[in-house]
């Protein structure tokens, strides 16, 4: 491909290269094989900054390179006014703009965003037969094909790669999740969705963003690049969102009337239920996923549909037959036990609150909760994860979740800092296996254990490095040592 052609809607400020040049390949990280006569973008991070690796990239082949900042040396370059936005464009060019043969869908929010991927993908190919690709923080999907994910959202130019392996395998759809660092960063830049959605916003990522009105237009900037809106009407921060969104937009609530709102909610330890109302038409909705937020995610769910063309019937009639999500209030096996044991992935406050909250209404003994919260991330949410826990469980096992590069130790007496005065319902174990076999040991008839932070994860990463934990195995290892 010439240069020429990977440059098209790229804002070029100056060019000393060929524009003629073919191109063998595109290139942003030197540690990856590169082709000779690649096209080596420089990109500006926080950790790192890509144009001190220049040097290193062309001894390995690199014909041109694409920076925001102007060399200093005599080379063949292409200073460019946004790096990263210069990488998403440059790799929707290689691919054949592969998304624009495909109806995007974007779901975005601090909590709900895998659930209501998964329940989407399941309506879409129960009421439409569609082949559907998904792109979330468990893993990436082309139909039932599985191809594992490092992060939320991948770098703009993989993600233009796996748009085109998606269309390329014949997927009509894409749902994915979009995380506020994928806006910020450009990594979904150039993208434009035929619908978005947006679940909710509460604490987090603040390290990144540093306040929550920053958090918040981070996530909104998605409504700028989208044909039609779903929003949810009880987040506080719904009008931001509204006043980005397009004209054609469907808000819901649990709470109040909307567009589509939910009335007469039953919530079980087995699942929800709830009557949907949208315009004239109410369909009955069943959903084998215990939680009020359950309800939220099927609403936002419906939403999409709606927007999709799909009839509210027929949706509602394809979320009855969707199954749980792993590490979303997954129920393990506990065979020969009195007790339930759960898995959530709430590593946020408000994702705590709402999943002690959900166990609460059906709780029949007492509620256990094993959780702690991760280092090098936002560390005004540690004291507040702490109150919520003791709060609402009546027995907290405050541990360590991913301490990454920080000490375990030294999180956990974050969290405690933001315990109530006098509080006794408590312990500190900072070993999470241990923490895990104490709530255990402990727990009688009818008690429910939530183990919260991990969810999917099948690791803990410490000092850096990921050691493997999987708390199924975990529970499991605990029964057979029991007995």
């Amino acid at each position: 491909m010439k240069l020429k052609e990977l440059l098209a809607g790229v804002s070029v400020l100056e060019c000393t290269a060929d524009m003629e040049l073919d191109i063998a390949g595109v290139c942003h990280d030197t540690r990856k094989q590169m082709a000779p006569g690649s096209l080596f973008v420089a990109l500006t991070g926080f950790a790192f900054d890509g144009n001190k690796y220049i040097p290193m990239a062309l001894e390995k082949g690199a014909a041109v390179i694409v920076t925001a900042k102007k060399p200093e040396s005599d080379i063949p370059y292409v200073l460019v006014e946004s790096d990263r936005l210069a990488l998403a464009q440059i790799g929707a060019n290689y691919y054949g703009h592969p998304a624009r043969s495909m109806t995007m869908i974007g779901i975005t929010g601090t909590n709900g965003k895998t659930s209501t991927t998964l329940l989407l993908k399941h309506v879409l190919e129960v009421t439409l037969g569609a082949k559907v690709g998904l792109i979330g923080t468990m893993e990436n999907l082309i139909g039932d094909c599985v191809i594992p994910t490092e992060r939320t959202t991948p770098e703009s130019f993989e993600l233009q790669g796996l748009f085109a392996q998606m269309r390329d395998a014949g997927c009509t759809h894409v749902v994915m999740e979009v995380s506020s660092h994928a806006v910020a960063l450009h990594r979904v830049g150039g993208v434009h969705y035929d619908v978005a959605a947006f679940t909710n916003l509460t604490e987090d990522h603040l390290d990144f963003h540093k306040t929550m009105e920053a958090y918040c237009d981070a996530k909104a900037e998605l409504f700028a690049h989208c044909d039609k809106a779903v929003i949810n009407l009880d987040s506080p921060w719904a009008e931001r969102f509204n006043a980005r969104a397009p004209e054609s937009r469907i808000r819901y609530s649990m709470e109040k009337p909307a567009e589509l709102y939910a009335s007469d909610a039953e919530l079980r330890s087995d699942g929800v239920s709830f009557i949907a109302h949208y315009g004239e038409e109410t369909a009955t909705v069943s959903l084998p996923i215990p939680g009020g937020f359950a309800v939220s995610n099927a609403l936002t769910t419906l939403g999409v549909a709606l927007q999709l063309g799909i009839k509210l019937s027929e949706a509602a009639a394809a979320l009855k037959t969707a199954k749980g999500v792993r590490g979303r209030v997954e129920v393990v096996p506990t065979p020969g036990k009195p007790y339930t044991v759960l898995i959530d992935y709430a590593h946020t406050p408000d994702g705590l609150e709402n999943v002690l909250g959900s166990v609460q209404t059906y709780c029949k003994g007492r509620l256990i909760a094993v959780f702690g919260c991760g280092g090098d991330r936002d560390p005004i949410k540690r004291p507040i994860m702490g109150k919520i826990g003791v709060e609402m469980a009546d027995l907290a096992v405050i541990t360590s979740d991913n301490p990454r590069t920080e000490d375990p130790e030294a999180i956990i007496e974050d969290i405690v800092k933001g315990l109530p005065e006098g509080a006794k319902n408590y312990v500190v174990i900072c070993d999470r296996r241990k923490a895990i076999r104490y709530a255990m040991d402990i727990a009688t008839k009818d008690d429910i254990i939530v183990l919260a932070g991990k969810g999917h994860e099948t690791y803990q990463e410490i000092n850096g490095v990921k050691h493997h934990l999987d708390e199924r195995e975990e529970v499991t290892a605990h029964l057979m040592e029991m007995r």
